[in-house]
C-alpha cells in the first residue's frame, strides 16, 4: 500500500468499535485505525472463533490491543452489550465503524421476502442499532461515526435489489444523523467503496456478469 498522508499518531488515545471488523473491508479499516494511533480496537461479528483469530492477526500486525466480542447487529440488545463491553474494558468510545453487511446475488423474482428482509436488517437496522447504542458514549467523547455504504445503489445493479435498497437507506440514515448529531459534536460520515479486486464478492459478481454476457 502507498504511504499514508496522515500522521501515524493522529488517532492517538482513541478507541474504535468496528462491526464486521473480522474480515474484508472492515478488517483493513481496523488495521489502518490502529496504524494511525488508535490505542484499542474492538471488532464485532457473529463468529467468535473467527473474531479471535482476526484479533490476534491485527494485534500482531500493528502491535496494538485488539479485543473482540460476539454481536448480532440485528439485535438491539446485542449492540447495547457490545458498547457496554467497550466502555467497561476501554473506558471510552471515540470511533464507531458500521461495516457489518449481508449480501448475495439473487434475481428479484427469485429472491424470497425473508432474504430481502435479512439484508435490510443487517445493513440498515444493524447500522441504526449500533448508532443508537453508541450515541451517549460518542456524545461524551465528541466522537465519530463512519457508515460503510456502496455504489451499487446509485444506478441499477443486476441481482442486487436487496443490497441496493439497504445501502440507500444507510445513506439516508447517515445524512439525518449527521444533521442531528452534529449539534452534539458527533461527526457522522459515510464512505462508499466500489468493486474491490481479489475479493470473494467481486469474484461472484464477475461470474454473474459473464453468465449474463453469454445469455445476451
Amino acid at each position: 500500500m502507498p504511504e499514508s498522508p496522515f500522521s501515524p499518531t493522529c488517532l492517538s488515545g482513541k478507541v474504535a468499535l468496528v462491526t464486521g471488523g473480522g474480515s474484508g473491508i472492515c478488517y483493513a479499516v481496523t488495521k489502518e485505525l490502529l496504524s494511525h494511533g488508535c490505542d484499542t480496537a474492538v471488532i464485532l461479528g457473529r463468529r467468535l472463533e473467527f473474531l479471535k483469530s482476526s484479533a490476534a492477526s491485527l494485534s500482531k500486525a500493528t502491535g496494538k490491543r485488539v479485543l473482540y466480542q460476539a454481536c448480532d447487529v440485528r439485535n438491539a440488545e446485542s449492540c447495547v452489550a457490545a458498547v457496554k463491553y467497550t466502555l467497561e474494558t476501554c473506558g471510552r468510545l471515540d470511533i464507531l465503524i458500521n461495516g457489518a453487511a449481508g449480501n448475495f446475488l439473487a434475481e428479484a423474482k427469485n429472491l424470497r421476502p425473508k432474504g430481502f428482509k435479512t439484508v435490510m436488517e443487517i445493513d440498515t437496522i444493524g447500522t441504526y442499532n449500533m448508532c443508537h447504542a453508541a450515541c451517549e458514549a460518542l456524545t461524551k467523547s465528541k466522537g465519530s461515526v463512519i457508515n460503510i455504504s456502496a455504489t451499487l445503489q446509485y444506478g441499477a445493479t443486476w441481482y442486487q435489489v436487496h443490497a441496493s435498497a439497504a445501502k440507500s437507506a444507510v445513506d439516508s440514515l447517515t445524512r439525518t444523523l449527521a444533521l442531528e448529531w452534529g449539534y452534539y459534536g458527533v461527526r457522522v460520515n459515510g464512505i462508499a467503496p466500489g468493486p474491490i479486486a481479489d475479493t470473494p464478492g467481486m469474484a461472484k459478481v464477475s461470474l454473474k456478469l459473464e453468465i449474463i454476457h453469454n445469455i445476451f
